[in-house]
């Protein structure tokens, strides 16, 4: 493995872990609707866990509602089971034609809580980007001994996978800083 191997590897490794991030704060909710909260609901579909957004159509009324149209309308009664069963803190209401979720406003409290729950996934990402860079440099040392590369030559290596480390955590903190705009915005 070459030095420009192992870059490549922990930039990609880095690059799924930015991408993970970004999925898991889709999931908060804020102030409006979005339909990436229903994105982890499982519903029971003839005995199969099944992705509610794959069983319904999802839309956003009015910015602040959710409207679940199933494809089988027979199945509202399990969307709303497993609507529930979520915990997402919004009690669904059918027409038996489509459930409706109505986001309430957040208290200030709720926000600041919201807050602090994205600061800690920001936190867990930098970790998780940081445990790369070790697995990294300890590749950097193993390939050293192996091929006998220049002390210069691993130092330099060295530095480029800081300054790849730092990239990607400067990145985190902007999308974080941007989540927390967004979930403290009224």
């Amino acid at each position: 493995m070459s030095v420009d191997e192992i870059k490549n590897l922990g930039k990609e490794k880095m690059e799924k872990c930015l991408a993970q991030l970004k999925k898991d704060l889709a999931t908060v909710r804020t102030g409006r609707a979005n339909p990436l909260i229903l994105d982890k609901i499982l519903v029971d579909y003839y005995g199969a866990p099944t992705p509610l957004r794959q069983m319904a159509q999802v839309s956003v009324s009015e910015g602040t509602t959710l409207v679940i149209t199933p494809f089988d309308k027979s199945i509202i009664k399990e969307i709303e089971k497993a609507i529930v069963k979520a915990e997402l803190g919004i009690a669904p209401n059918s027409d038996g034609i489509a459930v409706r979720l109505a986001f309430p406003p957040l208290t200030e409290d709720r926000r600041k809580q919201l807050s602090k729950d994205v600061k800690a996934m920001g936190e867990s990402a930098k970790v998780a980007i940081r445990n790369i860079r070790r697995d990294m440099t300890d590749d950097v040392k193993k390939l050293e001994k192996s091929e006998n590369m220049p002390e210069d030559a691993v130092k330099d290596a060295q530095n480029e996978v800081q300054k790849l480390t730092d990239k990607y955590i400067g990145i985190i903190d902007e999308i974080v800083t941007e989540k927390e705009k967004e979930v403290m915005t009224v």
